[in-house]
């Protein structure tokens, strides 16, 4: 057997920051003064939408590096403080209904019931061009201490302060324990239980304020803002990231937590006196991100078995206004004037606005009106919602911040596999969406490529989309039965087509491609124009092969039957452009888990073919013949004959197989690596084309055997023919066949049987050149072997028989050299040239010769077979080998226990070419035997679809008219 082997081929990340919902909305520095820098720090869940910048006038503040989320019940069962604040930010964001806030639900103040999704933040890294990007919390975390002066306002008067050493983990509630001890007012961490009742009656301020107006001598401190620290949060970080705006200046203040309380009210209460309540921005959330997850994060509904009472939902209200309303970076006056032009620009629009009176009493109706104002962006892709799931939840326009979109439902990470959530841009919450449905990537150059998860329902423009295909501006994408979209990028300028390809054909219009004939792309044309742009596929000349899967066995099975027949007058390569054509089909309009089932019937019906064809050869053979039937030597002729099918499988498995591999690898590059059946899918396309392999072993192992078979019984010529016959002329190189000695035609002619068999079955190259050196590498041991055999028994070692030896070598040589095989020859009979050239050197000078010298100039002859050479030289009667001949006592056991015969078991190793397959699919097919053999599929599958209709709706293939 033979030996196969295969040739060889040839961001740095932000630490997590947590923010809660929406915070960077529609004009960021306002929303973190109504928030009052308060976050979330404990609870936090991945999400990864996109939200359109603020449209503010203001400059953005460098944006967040990562954003996270949880869920509110998530929140609150982590406990402590910081599942407090959680849950207190998490009644901010509440959808606003109808605009009015009421105090009722189960879900808490003004939300309602049952709203509970993920809410979802887009990586506003991407949005913000041009910002460093801060180290991650870890770096901070090992981050030189720094000094904070915490002022102690509530207990001393003036700018008395005391400096203490904090680092990025140093909580709020460390700070006050270690200010306190400064002041004389506490003891070391480690005093005593007292410590802690005086630590809880006081509390760190962040406030906010800037200098008097007496000058920058004047050292008189006026605070206009104050917010209460929570125990677990580090105002070394909240010093850091948030800096006050310029104008502004920040300090923290250690003050009695009730006095701290109480400012902290009396400034809610100041704001709204003023106007500057919660509802007038909180709607503002709801439609003005782009590419987003979902609704805000609401309080947990009636079911999620989180209900709080009613008394300390008093208490968490307070605690949520407070948060909200205590601090501010803007003013305040600018703020009432920025949503007045607001109110005004979203009246100008309603029907009858010019005399329109705006009343105080409908602030609810203004801010509906004010998330219609959307405007969409101009430097990235987006995408149009036409039709969604959920009115009250959807958004309008979904933002690409990133070069690849994914959509998709999300979802939980897997415990018992261990393997995370999916990652998506935009969270689609219908039933039909998968976790990850749908992936586009948009590059700086179009087109946008579009490419489904494996089983998410996906239309192109109303046509099912099973593979990877391009999006056009204007393209409408449709996600399961619900959600459909129009991709929309300002960045082309316009220059997408005119008329959208989803719109009916105009009439008269040229139809498209064959495969027009089997889409859904009929719209608007009548059934005689069907009826000729099918007639014209069934008869074109384009190199396509349309089929459904229900009709792949049938299609496969009649292309392997005919090849195997050698049914019509096909190229030799005809069955590989067929079966290629399939292939392709299958990987460009068929679902994705389809290819790696379609190679593997493939090659199973390819292998079953060749062992047949095989087993015919062999019941053939004369051995095989029963007893008392003389056995016919094989000829080469008879050889060529019976080879033929063998090597045309050889031939067509080589190309299909290159072929194969293309797809393959595109099929992996192309497809989403996050699919769970991805690895299943490779393992079964790479059994495929292990069996694909086996049979081009196989066939090439048959074919060198027969060959090999052949030759055995012509090789002996060479050693026993003479070239010098009487009157005849030693033909030239590149002579023909019948100038070349008869003792040389025999061998000769199985050598260009071998030679016209590839040519005609169109081997590749190189299975061309490890056939023939097969052949050679057989030939050269077999005469080898013969030559130490024959010196045994009978003098045959004389200077005369070893110059017609060599005269026949050489004209063999020269007879492949000019059938374009000579080096290959030259490189495998070089053995045999080395022992017949040790046999022509004179007498004289071999007596001369010493056992060093002869190894020196032939070195390919082992230590034995020289020795066995030159033992059996015959020197004249009575004559024996010179002592000069005697080996050198290092290699007297080389000589003693080597073997003198060449072994068949050493040949060369069968590798598979490599490469691009010699396959042409592309341009009309030329060959009129090919185009007939397709007409003929064509019309086959024509008729298997006819089957399945009912009988009175049969009708028999289309014929073009003449014009």
């Amino acid at each position: 057997m033979l030996s196969g082997e295969r040739k060889e081929g040839g961001s740095p990340r932000f630490g997590k920051l947590h923010l809660p919902v929406g915070l960077w909305i529609n004009s960021p520095r306002k929303q973190l003064a109504k928030l009052g820098r308060r976050w979330p720090s404990a609870a936090s869940v991945k999400s990864s939408s996109s939200d359109t910048g603020s449209r503010s006038s203001e400059p953005l503040p460098p944006p967040p590096p990562h954003v996270e989320l949880r869920r509110v019940g998530a929140v609150k069962a982590a406990g402590g403080a910081s599942g407090s604040r959680a849950k207190r930010i998490s009644q901010l964001f509440r959808g606003s209904g109808t605009g009015a806030t009421g105090a009722g639900g189960p879900g808490g103040p003004g939300t309602p019931g049952a709203a509970q999704r993920w809410a979802s933040e887009k990586k506003l890294p991407d949005l913000a061009a041009g910002v460093a990007p801060e180290p991650p919390l870890a770096s901070r975390a090992t981050a030189p201490p720094g000094v904070l002066k915490i002022f102690g306002a509530g207990l001393a008067s003036g700018a008395n302060y005391k400096s203490v050493l904090a680092t990025a983990r140093s909580t709020a509630r460390e700070l006050v324990a270690e200010a306190l001890e400064r002041y004389g007012l506490a003891g070391s961490p480690g005093s005593g239980p007292g410590e802690s009742s005086c630590v809880d009656a006081f509390a760190l301020c962040d406030a906010l304020g800037r200098p008097a107006a007496g000058g920058a001598g004047n050292s008189e401190w006026r605070a206009e803002h104050l917010r209460v620290l929570g125990d677990s949060e580090r105002p070394l970080l909240v010093q850091e990231l948030w800096r006050a705006r310029p104008g502004w200046a920040r300090r923290f203040e250690l003050r009695g937590r009730e006095e701290a309380r109480r400012l902290e009210q009396e400034a809610f209460g100041a704001s709204d006196s003023e106007g500057t309540g919660p509802a007038l921005w909180r709607p503002q959330k709801n439609r003005s991100r782009a590419a987003s997850g979902g609704a805000a994060l609401a309080s947990p509904g009636p079911g999620s078995g989180a209900g709080t009472p009613a008394g300390s939902a008093g208490k968490e209200r307070s605690e949520n206004l407070s948060l909200r309303r205590s601090v501010s970076e803007l003013s305040l006056q600018g703020r009432r004037r920025r949503q007045q032009e607001r109110r005004q620009q979203a009246l100008s629009m309603a029907p009858g606005a010019a005399d329109a009176q705006i009343g105080p009493a409908d602030p609810g109706d203004f801010d509906q009106l004010t998330q219609c104002l959307i405007q969409a962006p101009s430097n990235r892709p987006y995408f149009l919602l036409l039709q969604g799931y959920q009115d009250a939840q959807d958004f309008v326009v979904y933002v690409m911040t990133r070069e690849q979109h994914v959509f998709g439902r999300g979802g939980n990470s897997s415990a018992r596999s261990g393997s995370p959530a999916p990652y998506v841009d935009t969270f689609l919450n219908a039933p039909d969406i998968l976790p990850r449905h749908c992936t586009v990537r948009a590059g700086p150059e179009p087109p946008a490529m579009v490419r489904p998860s494996r089983g998410a329902p996906v239309t192109h423009n109303g046509c099912l989309l099973l593979r990877e295909a391009e999006l056009h501006p204007g393209d409408l994408l449709g996600l399961g039965e619900h959600f459909l979209f129009m991709y929309k990028d300002p960045r082309t300028g316009g220059s997408g087509p005119a008329r959208p390809p989803w719109l009916p054909a105009r009439p008269g219009a040229t139809p498209p491609g064959p495969g027009w004939a089997f889409s859904c792309r009929l719209c608007g044309r009548g059934l005689q124009e069907r009826g000729e742009a099918l007639a014209a596929y069934l008869d074109g000349h384009e190199p396509v092969l349309r089929f459904r899967p229900r009709e792949e066995e049938a299609l496969l099975g009649e292309i392997v039957r005919a090849a195997a027949a050698g049914a019509g007058d096909l190229p030799p390569l005809g069955p590989a452009t067929l079966l290629a054509l399939c292939v392709q089909h299958s990987a460009r309009e068929l679902e994705l888990g389809h290819l790696p089932r379609l190679l593997g019937r493939l090659a199973r019906l390819i292998k079953e073919a060749v062992w047949e064809k095989i087993k015919e050869i062999g019941d053939r053979q004369p051995e095989n013949h029963p007893e008392g039937v003389p056995e016919v030597p094989l000829t080469p002729e008879a050889v060529s004959v019976e080879l033929r099918p063998l090597m045309l499988w050889m031939a067509n498995t080589t190309e299909l197989l290159s072929f194969v591999q293309e797809k393959v690898l595109e099929m992996e590059k192309e497809a989403d690596q996050e699919d769970p059946q991805l690895c299943n899918d490779l393992e079964l396309c790479d059994e495929a084309m292990a069996l694909l392999d086996e049979v081009i072993m196989c066939t090439f192992q048959q074919s060198v055997y027969y060959l090999t078979k052949t030759l055995y019984s012509t090789l002996p010529a060479l050693l026993d023919s003479n070239p010098f016959t009487a009157g005849a002329e030693l033909p030239g190189p590149g002579a023909e066949l019948e100038a070349m000695p008869p003792g040389l035609r025999p061998t000769l002619g199985v050598f260009q049987a071998a030679l016209e068999l590839t040519s005609q079955c169109e081997l590749h190259p190189d299975l061309v050149s490890q056939t023939f050196g097969y052949l050679f590498f057989f030939s050269n041991a077999s005469l080898l072997n013969s030559l130490m055999e024959r010196g045994q028994g009978r003098p045959f070692y004389q200077w005369s028989r070893a110059v017609q030896i060599r005269t026949n070598l050489d004209l063999v040589l020269d007879w492949l050299q000019g059938a374009g095989l000579g080096d290959i020859a030259t490189e495998f009979f070089r053995k045999l040239s080395m022992a017949v050239n040790l046999l022509c050197v004179p007498r004289t000078s071999l007596l001369k010769a010493s056992w060093s010298s002869l190894r020196t100039d032939h070195p390919t002859l082992t230590p034995a077979q020289l020795h066995h050479l030159l033992s059996h030289y015959q020197l004249g009667p009575g004559s024996g080998p010179p002592p000069a001949w005697d080996p050198l006592p290092t290699e007297r056991d080389a000589v003693d226990t080597g073997d003198i015969f060449e072994s068949f078991s050493s040949h060369p190793p069968l590798i598979l070419p490599l490469g691009s397959s010699r396959l042409r699919l592309t341009g009309p097919v030329t060959d009129d035997a090919l185009h007939r053999e397709l007409r003929r599929l064509r019309r086959l599958l024509w008729d298997l679809e006819q089957q399945e209709l009912p009988a009175n709706h049969r009708h028999g293939p289309p014929v073009v008219t003449p014009p």
